[in-house]
């Protein structure tokens, strides 16, 4: 039986695609060498996680402290950075799960607590090869959950805990006589006796302050944008990206707590109704749904990200309650960092921004190689490439899984299932690029794209495997219109009952066990949420845009 091992991938992706319809042909006898590398730019992938919780987070556990997710997100799980992100609430705990001696906000104790601590284990030799960067989870007016990271100036990947004060005192609905009064005073001065933190405009009032104070060293993610209904809308989420297109450019699609019964947390009544409030295959219906929402932005040419990450607050409890995975355990983030610009505040949100990325579950696959080549050179994900029609263009689909996940039988041991992750298909998205819908029109209100389908499905009868264990397809299109490519792949075969249909997810059902008293088996329930992840794996690509001249 084997053991739990550390481990991390050290393969690497590679970015992008695509092109307008023409031909479609497999272009045969074309074996790319590996490429560990990408030949334009030095640089390395990495692994991270932008969305966590320690025990100063008011809906985690004492278990969870700072010093423990640190050790399960970068050295069991091997990341290479991560966003601390607890709820920018109120902070009742330490960061080792002792009671304070009275609560105070959230960025108060990440000023005296959280930041201090990473510094510490970092200066001492812990973690020093690591970047681990503080941010926050606020609660949005009017609508849901929201990562903010604000970072004090281009060269360091401190986070202004300055910015994070005035952000809650302002953005937040705590209590004004829980924060320094010397701190409200100068705050008032500054903004006025108004907490914008209501409406639906409040929220955009947030934005436009990112925008005005830390312009290229903050960013913002809509995290499960889907759990709870009609906290966005399409006009919602074009509107913040208009405002402020460097700071809201990511969605968790692919999002956390993948080990609750209703898959993500994704608790409304199972309803047709609230079909568009559910997970399929574990990620959000904007992002899961071809030609749905985050189709609709892409077919605008909008640089908007879909990003995965844990929501880790605890994994299993003394009561058996079950919420989310650690760090890297189950869903990881892959991003490109250029070798000139790690290290630096403006060089890893660049990395962020510019989309080269794809975010996988359970490990389905450790390395992607997604490009597009064309007469003007080459495209990875994230990026755009300009061809003139009628071109022919050649794109690069390679990927590579691992000998091993993280599967763990049973999910609360430290015994690995030996299951070699295995992918069934990967699929070929394409959709049409027009203008931007102008605010004033009812196109900002249309939530689809109709333009969006599965251009091909490739399936193990169409890639070939080389001595360096990468599955490699080849393909040539013409260019003859604005379009963006990006790529889905599963373990799943084309229509697995409960769990897809004709290649597409199905809504993710409520998981239970019940014991022969008809109560509910906490543990075989746990175990079988874990059965039902690792059974239901895919990973999701950012898109590559071809223009055509």
């Amino acid at each position: 039986m084997n053991k739990l091992k550390r481990y991390k991938s050290t393969s690497i992706v590679i970015a992008a695609v695509g092109l307008s319809l023409g031909a479609v042909s497999l272009v045969s006898g074309l074996e790319l060498k590996p490429t560990l590398s990408i030949p334009d730019d030095k640089g390395s992938w990495t692994t991270g996680d932008l969305h966590t919780h320690t025990t100063q987070s008011d809906d985690s556990r004492t278990t969870q402290t700072l010093d423990y997710l640190l050790d399960k997100s970068l050295d069991t799980y091997k990341l290479d950075w991560m966003i601390l992100s607890n709820h920018l609430r109120s902070s009742r705990l330490d960061k080792n799960g002792n009671v304070l001696p009275k609560p105070v906000p959230f960025a108060y104790a990440m000023e005296t607590i959280e930041i201090p601590h990473v510094k510490d284990l970092q200066a001492g030799g812990t973690y020093a090869d690591k970047m681990i960067i503080s941010g926050a989870e606020w609660d949005m007016p009017t609508h849901d959950h929201v990562n903010v990271v604000m970072l004090d100036n281009e060269a360091t990947l401190e986070a202004s805990t300055r910015g994070a004060k005035e952000f809650q005192y302002l953005f937040t609905t705590l209590a004004e006589s829980t924060f320094d009064p010397v701190d409200v005073a100068a705050w008032k001065n500054r903004n006025g006796t108004k907490r914008p933190n209501t409406t639906g405009a409040d929220a955009l009032a947030a934005f436009s302050w990112l925008k005005t104070n830390y312009p290229t060293t903050s960013f913002a993610t809509i995290n499960h944008p889907s759990r709870n209904p009609n906290k966005y809308t399409i006009q919602n989420l074009r509107q913040m990206n208009d405002l402020a297109p460097d700071i809201v450019f990511m969605i968790e699609g692919m999002v956390g707590n993948q080990m609750e019964p209703d898959r993500g947390g994704y608790t409304s009544a199972y309803i047709d109704a609230n079909l568009p409030n559910r997970t399929y295959g574990g990620t959000d219906a904007i992002v899961a749904k071809v030609g749905g929402m985050w189709d609709a932005l892409l077919g605008e040419g909008r640089h908007v990200w879909n990003i995965a990450n844990s929501d880790s607050h605890f994994k299993i409890d003394a009561a058996s309650n079950s919420s989310g995975y650690y760090p890297g355990e189950y869903s990881k983030n892959y991003v490109w960092m250029p070798d000139s610009s790690k290290g630096t505040a403006t060089g890893f949100i660049s990395s962020l921004r510019e989309g080269r990325m794809f975010g996988v579950y359970g490990d389905l696959i450790d390395a992607l190689d997604f490009r597009v080549v064309g007469s003007s050179g080459t495209a990875f994900m994230g990026q755009e490439i300009k061809v003139g029609a009628g071109e022919k263009v050649k794109f690069t689909i390679r990927f590579k899984s691992p000998a091993l996940n993280n599967y763990l039988k049973p999910v609360d041991g430290n015994t690995l299932a030996n299951m070699k992750p295995v992918v069934n298909h990967v699929d070929l998205i394409v959709g049409d690029v027009t203008a931007k819908a102008s605010p004033d029109s009812a196109a900002y209100n249309v939530a689809t794209n109709a333009s969006t389908r599965v251009l091909k499905r490739y399936t193990a009868a169409d890639w070939k495997v080389g001595k360096d264990g990468f599955a490699s397809i080849t393909v040539q299109l013409v260019a003859n219109k604005n379009q963006y490519f990006r790529l889905r792949g599963t373990n799943l075969a084309v229509d697995t009952p409960g769990l897809s249909f004709n290649g597409e997810p199905l809504a993710d059902q409520k998981t239970w066990v019940l014991n022969s008293q008809g109560g509910v088996d906490n543990n075989g329930r746990v175990n079988a949420i874990n059965d039902r992840n690792y059974s239901s794996l895919w990973f999701y690509s950012n898109p590559v845009f071809v223009s055509v001249n």
